[in-house]
C-alpha cells in the first residue's frame, strides 16, 4: 500500500520526525490517525520559464489589464474600504482632510494676495481650486509608489491582477478629492464665482488624468518595489515641481515672454486642462498638445515597463 512520508527537520535538534500520510488510493485510514488527514490536497504545477519572448509577454499583460477592469467592483470595494480604514475611529473622517485644506487655502489666500498685491476676490478662488488638485496629484504619485508594496500579503496569497490594485489607488485618492471639493465650492460660493459651460471642458481634462493615473501606478509601484530608494525622490521631485508649477502663484505673473515656456512643464499642462475651463480662462492648444503628448510617453513607458516586469513584481514585493 503506497503511503506519503514527509520528513520534518526540528529545529534546534539532530533528529528528524516521520509523519504517515495515507494515499487516497489506500481507501483507509490507520486506526490512530485522524480521518481529516485522510485525502491530500490536488497540486497544481507551476511552469517557470526565462525564454518567453515579448509578444507572449504583451499577450500576459494585455490579460492583467482585462482581468483588472473586469474587477472594478473589487478596486472600488478596496479603495472605499482603504478610506475607512484611514480614519477608523475619527468622528469627522475624511472631512478632517477638507477642514485642514480649507484653512491652509484661508490663511495662504490672505497672505499671498497682500505679498503679491492681488485681489482677494480675483486670488483666492484661484489658489484653492490649485490647492485641491495639486494635493490630489500628489497624493496620487506618492501612494502609486507602494501601490504594491503596501498590499505585498494580497499579492502573494492570492492570485490577482495587478491593474486591481492600480484602480484602488486611483479610486482611494478619488474619494479624498471629493471630500475636498467642498473647500471649492465654499470658496466659490462666498464670492459668487461659478464656472460657464466652458467648465464642462473640464471632463475630458479628468479622463486624462485617470490613465495617466493608471499608468503612472503601473510604472511607480513595480518600480519602486524593485528600488525602495526611489520613492523618496520621487517626493522630493514633488516638492519641486510644486514651487516650480503655478499653484500658490499665477501664470500671468511671469509676463507675456516668460508665460509660453510653462508648456514645457508637464504639470502645469495636466493641472491647466482641468483648472482653465473651471476658472473660465481659455486654454492655449499648446497646453493641451504637451498634455496629452505628455501622457502618451508616459504610457508607453509604463506600458514596456509593466510587460517586461509584470511576472517578477510577486518576487520584488
Amino acid at each position: 500500500m503506497p503511503v506519503l512520508i514527509a520528513w520534518l527537520g526540528s529545529r534546534g535538534a539532530n533528529r528528524q520526525h516521520a509523519c504517515v500520510v495515507p494515499s487516497p488510493r489506500m481507501g483507509y485510514a490507520p486506526r490512530d490517525m485522524s480521518s481529516a488527514v485522510t485525502t491530500i490536497a490536488p497540486t497544481s504545477e507551476l511552469i517557470l520559464r526565462a525564454d518567453t519572448t515579448f509578444a507572449v509577454r504583451n499577450r500576459w499583460a494585455m490579460a492583467d489589464i482585462v482581468g483588472g477592469a473586469r474587477l472594478w467592483r473589487l478596486a472600488l470595494t478596496l479603495g472605499w474600504l482603504d478610506i475607512r480604514l484611514r480614519y477608523r475611529g475619527s468622528m469627522l473622517g475624511p472631512f478632517w482632510l477638507t477642514i485642514s485644506t480649507g484653512v491652509m487655502v484661508g490663511a495662504l489666500g490672505v497672505l499671498y494676495s497682500t505679498l503679491f498685491k492681488i485681489n482677494v476676490r480675483e486670488y483666492l478662488p484661484f489658489l484653492a481650486l490649485s490647492q485641491v488638485l495639486w494635493g490630489f496629484l500628489a497624493a496620487l504619485v506618492s501612494e502609486a509608489c507602494a501601490a504594491f508594496t503596501e498590499a505585498e500579503g494580497v499579492i502573494r496569497s492570492v492570485r490577482m491582477p495587478f491593474f486591481v490594485f492600480s484602480i484602488r489607488t486611483l479610486i482611494r485618492n478619488a474619494i479624498a478629492l471629493a471630500h475636498n471639493i467642498v473647500v471649492i465650492v465654499v470658496v466659490f460660493a462666498i464670492f459668487s464665482i461659478w464656472p460657464h459651460w466652458e467648465g464642462l471642458m473640464a471632463i475630458p481634462g479628468l479622463l486624462v488624468w485617470c490613465v495617466d493615473a493608471l499608468a503612472l501606478t503601473l510604472l511607480l509601484g513595480g518600480f519602486c518595489a524593485r528600488f525602495r530608494d526611489i520613492q523618496p525622490i520621487v517626493n522630493s521631485v514633488m516638492q519641486i515641481a510644486f514651487f516650480m508649477t503655478p499653484v500658490i502663484w499665477k501664470p500671468d505673473q511671469l509676463g507675456p515672454k516668460r508665460i509660453e515656456e510653462l508648456a514645457l512643464n508637464p504639470f502645469f499642462d495636466l493641472l491647466e486642462i482641468v483648472r482653465g475651463p473651471i476658472l473660465n480662462s481659455p486654454i492655449a492648444t499648446t497646453t493641451w498638445v504637451g498634455a496629452i503628448g505628455f501622457s502618451l510617453v508616459l504610457c508607453v513607458i509604463s506600458w514596456a515597463f509593466f510587460v517586461r516586469a509584470r511576472g517578477r513584481v510577486t518576487f520584488w514585493v
